[in-house]
């Protein structure tokens, strides 16, 4: 059996942030499914392809380990949620919160959603140029913040945003490491204060939102949450609440300023589902035409390029044993360009999820933007329930064209991507 010392050792190439889907999807074209690199003195073992997903994400998913993947990279600053959770703890504690992600319970939520958007994209047409990366950002903060943790007061949920935004990407003033360290404790600190207060208030004035849902849970010897553990899943959900669907959103809407006849295609549809009304669930679920445009904003760039894992079991793959204690990335990104997948995989083509071509149908694991398996990402109804919402308002009000001269790319600097300087739209009124 072959061993991580004989994999295959792909040079990375110095454009590797900007490209890293295409450079690892050729990678798999040439070596197969698994190889390997050496990053800093840490062996990296990737795992390339809808089998390689199938194998860590449902089939061998007990060898891999969530906290030992993600933890090195977020740090402790944020505590222990879902994210970087492993085994039954993860479970049980999911299982507490599921009733507030499912389909059906966006009804609560669909009216927050239509609030923000609204609030945020009525001055965008005396602005002129907007980027809706930032934008977007503010929409899917805010949202989280109210929707999820309680947050009413908008002051309070601007202050609330700019500090998580500075512990997320620091202040811009900060010179030395230990400056930065200084200042992302304290934002934490502040951060926490904070979310100790709706913490307190749920359990004096129960609620049915996620947080609220948490203060009155127990575990199976009645025990409640400590405020640690309550902290930590409020931060956690409150970077995945937003971060995916501020990305996505964002992406999608530079693609429909780039892609006017499926525009023309999207709002007909709105028209024909919606009418003059706001978003409401039923009529968001029926939404396929912008559906398919959501699933390919999520291929072409996923918000999370690579996922990392920790292996606590050994393993094989593809005919290589791999030890316990290896840290493993499964490609999201070059997934999701495999031209044996996905037809034409550079280019913008929402009709390859439409019947009858179903490209992602041809492997369960084959679009995993969302993850896959009994883990696939708790916020996912919530994500596509919000960002339906967002651009249905947004088409409907306002045409969309790429600020000349602006190119948009897409950068991983860590473990999830932007649009190297945003998106930068000029925003007109509907002819």
């Amino acid at each position: 059996m072959k061993t991580v010392a004989d994999l295959p050792r792909p040079v990375f190439p110095e454009d590797y942030s900007t490209r890293v889907g295409q450079f690892l999807a050729e990678c798999y074209e040439i070596h197969g499914p698994i190889f390997a690199r050496n990053l800093d003195g840490t062996e990296l073992v990737y795992l390339v392809g809808p089998e390689a997903n199938r194998f860590v994400l449902l089939e061998n998913r007990a060898a891999f380990s969530h906290d030992l993947g993600w933890t090195p990279i977020m740090g402790e600053i944020m505590g222990k949620g879902l994210l970087n959770m492993d085994g039954a703890p993860h479970d049980a504690q999911r299982k507490m919160m599921n009733p507030a992600f499912t389909q059906d319970y966006m009804d609560r939520y669909l009216p927050i959603m239509n609030r923000v958007i609204d609030r945020y994209v009525s001055s965008w047409l005396e602005q002129g140029t907007v980027n809706v990366y930032e934008e977007a950002r503010k929409i899917t903060f805010d949202v989280a913040a109210e929707a999820l943790v309680g947050f009413s007061d908008q002051t309070e949920i601007d202050e609330f945003r700019r500090l998580f935004t500075q512990l997320l990407m620091g202040n811009g003033e900060d010179t030395t490491q230990e400056q930065a360290f200084q200042t992302a404790m304290t934002t934490k600190d502040t951060i926490s204060k904070m979310l100790l207060e709706q913490i307190e208030q749920r359990r004096s004035s129960p609620t049915d939102d996620v947080l609220g849902m948490l203060v009155r849970a127990r575990d199976g010897s009645g025990n409640a949450l400590s405020d640690g553990q309550l902290l930590g899943h409020t931060n956690i959900l409150l970077v995945a609440g937003h971060e995916t669907s501020t990305s996505l959103s964002a992406w999608l809407l530079c693609l429909l300023a780039q892609n006017p006849d499926y525009t023309a295609r999207i709002r007909a549809e709105l028209t024909a589902v919606l009418g003059d009304k706001d978003p409401h669930l039923e009529g968001v679920k029926q939404l396929k035409v912008l559906g398919y445009a959501l699933s390919e904003a999520e291929r072409l760039y996923p918000p999370v390029a690579n996922a990392p894992r920790g292996t606590v079991q050994d393993f094989e793959f593809n005919g290589f044993h791999i030890p316990a204690g290896t840290r493993v990335i499964y490609s999201i990104a070059a997934s999701h360009q495999l031209p044996h997948i996905w037809q034409n995989p550079a280019s913008f083509d929402p009709d390859r999820f439409a019947p009858p071509r179903e490209e992602d149908k041809k492997n369960q694991f084959a679009l995993v933007g969302f993850g896959g398996g009994p883990r696939v990402c708790i916020g996912m109804n919530f994500a596509t329930v919000e960002m339906k919402a967002m651009i249905a308002q947004i088409l409907r009000r306002f045409d969309l064209t790429l600020e000349p001269g602006f190119k948009p790319y897409q950068v991983y600097f860590g473990a999830t991507g932007m649009p190297f300087g945003g998106i930068q739209l000029r925003v007109s009124a509907r002819a």
